[in-house]
């Protein structure tokens, strides 16, 4: 099981991974900004320090000389007492995702962090989307394909020119 479980991640990573950059390159000249941030609360599947992630991507996860065309912030924490200001922010505005309403953490014994919200971010590779204006927009699930939201990236845009 830990087996088919890795290699779902390593699969599912290499996909985010990759459908970032591909966003970031058919949208960062129209004013798409993409911001990933490493967090290590869910499953403690980012155990590299800061200074490591970049080897990791390029030779690990996803590997074959990856590198992100997005900018990559500081590894943070996206729920508890210690989650991030954006995460804080964020999970205010859009308490849920938009394509899965009643998405939870699935194993409760996978919850490190306290207190534990509704407003929690389930699991890696949940995505926001923030229009040009600076207001949150929409929160996706980590189930949807990040190339799945090129449509609302799309629509954004378009209204902001």
């Amino acid at each position: 099981m830990a087996k088919m479980a890795s290699t779902f991640y390593d699969l599912s990573a290499k996909l985010d991974y990759t459908q970032m950059n591909e966003l970031h390159g058919r949208y960062a000249g129209k004013g798409l900004v993409i911001l990933g941030m490493p967090c290590n609360q869910f499953g403690h599947q980012e155990n590299c320090k800061n200074e490591e992630i970049l080897m990791s991507l390029k030779y690990v996860r996803p590997g074959n000389g990856f590198e992100p065309k997005f900018d990559l912030l500081e590894k943070a924490d996206v729920n508890g007492k210690d989650a991030h200001a954006l995460f804080v922010f964020l999970r205010a505005k859009l308490p849920f995702p938009s394509d899965e309403p009643s998405a939870l953490m699935n194993d409760p014994k996978l919850i490190t962090w306290s207190p534990v919200s509704r407003t929690d971010v389930a699991w890696n590779f949940e995505k926001f989307l923030i229009g040009p204006d600076g207001v949150p927009f929409k929160r996706y699930s980590r189930k949807l394909l990040t190339s799945d939201i090129e449509g609302d990236i799309k629509k954004l845009l378009s209204q902001a020119t």
